[in-house]
């Protein structure tokens, strides 16, 4: 690496501030929503419906909103976005203490709050590979402290969203969050700049746009073969954190603070995973640490089936969590390297769109089976599917490819 002036990495510094201010915002939502309809109506059903109000807008941003972050430039799209969702997050609070807030305008406003935030942070990514650049530090280890970030975040975020709950109630706690957008939007406006290519330098027409970006999925059978197994482990993953976990700790411990103590200590663990990352992980061949890695994170299904003490699955979620510190930078890299610069959010777009598409039906499914089956049945459920999917990671063929590092800025058909 050459040696870079402080100034250059301010940018890169900025970005993953701005991140962890939004994303610990959004933490504090994950928790305060679910917590507020349960303490509200007491019905899993409702809960799963507003999880699946909140995961659904991610797919329709992914595979529309892509086309126009590349068009409005990546910078622009991350202010706007941050912008429009503090806006939206704090309506419900507003609402919620002045005119009243029924069920369905609650529904409306977490749909408008994930369909405005989405956007943003596939243009924040989209920012990452340059400034990674312009700081001359190392794609792996620059996604790897992205990741840690995100963990970093559930880690604060999540059990300072349990104290305020109990302190001052879910609704009052969503004003936080409101504020963390405007301060992410303020500190991007400030301090991150345009990229090098931040719009499209030969805009086709829209249509054309959202069909390349899905053209080019269809077409590498690494990102697809991805692409397909994180939305299985997705709509597993969401199934457990947005349903299935609140439920089981109001109903086994009783406390919104328990809940954010749990999420707490698998991100606080995930962090560190991903620190450790960002300093061996360009030694690591990548396809057996990420598959291995996936399988170590799916054993916490197990152990919560077994319902064991509440120290006792601190400790299950601390290992596991070291173990997905590891999973999101090997796919941020691989993506990176993989796809052109100037089709960074169409196709990031589409790639969350499909990593998210089965989650809003694995919220509605998982509340109505836990009123249905109840909570071993519905964990052992997931569990397995997860082990499968896991499990088959190892036996891909066309996921031999992560261990390939092609051109970034390849043209499509040299990149498939």
């Amino acid at each position: 690496m050459s040696s870079t002036q402080p100034t250059q990495r301010l940018p890169l510094f900025a970005l993953l501030s701005a991140n962890a201010i939004s994303l610990t915002g959004n933490v504090l939502t994950m928790i305060a929503i679910p917590w507020f309809v349960l303490q509200t109506t007491g019905s899993p059903s409702k809960t799963g419906l507003t999880a699946f109000f909140t995961a659904l807008p991610a797919i329709i941003a992914g595979i529309f909103g892509g086309a126009i972050i590349d068009r409005l430039g990546y910078k622009r799209a991350s202010i706007i976005s941050d912008l429009a969702s503090g806006l939206t997050v704090a309506l419900i609070p507003l609402l919620y203490y002045t005119v009243g807030l029924e069920f369905w305008q609650l529904l409306a406003l977490v749909f408008l709050g994930a369909l405005l935030d989405a956007p943003g942070a596939t243009a924040r990514s989209s920012l990452l590979p340059d400034l990674a650049e312009l700081a001359d530090i190392r794609l792996e280890r620059v996604t790897a402290w992205d990741d840690g970030i995100s963990r970093a975040s559930r880690l604060l975020g999540a059990p300072l969203a349990g104290v305020l709950i109990v302190l001052v109630g879910p609704a009052q706690a969503l004003w936080l969050d409101a504020a963390s957008f405007m301060l992410s939007a303020a500190l991007t406006a400030w301090a991150v700049p345009a990229a090098k290519r931040d719009a499209d330098e030969s805009p086709q027409n829209y249509l054309a746009d959202l069909r390349e970006g899905i053209s080019y999925i269809r077409h590498d059978r690494l990102i697809l073969a991805i692409v397909i197994s994180v939305m299985i482990t997705n709509f597993l993953d969401v199934s457990l954190s947005s349903v299935a976990l609140p439920v089981y700790v109001k109903e086994l411990y009783g406390s919104a603070f328990d809940l954010g103590l749990l999420i707490a200590t698998f991100g606080g663990a995930a962090f560190t995973g991903a620190m450790i990352f960002s300093a061996i992980g360009h030694r690591l061949p990548r396809r057996l640490t990420f598959a291995v890695s996936f399988i170590i994170v799916g054993l916490r299904f197990w152990a919560l089936a077994l319902f064991p003490p509440l120290p006792v699955l601190l400790v299950l979620h601390a290992l596991t969590g070291v173990a997905a510190g590891a999973l999101n930078p090997i796919l941020a890299t691989v993506q990176y390297e993989r796809i052109p610069a100037t089709m960074r959010a169409r196709v990031f777009g589409t790639i969350t769109a499909g990593a998210f598409l089965g989650m809003p039906l694995g919220v509605l499914i998982t509340g109505y089976a836990l009123e249905w089956v109840g909570l071993r049945p519905v964990l052992l459920t997931l569990g397995t599917l997860y082990l499968i999917t896991t499990l088959s990671l190892l036996i891909n063929p066309a996921l031999r490819e992560m261990d390939r590092q092609p051109e970034p800025d390849a043209p499509l058909a040299e990149a498939v």
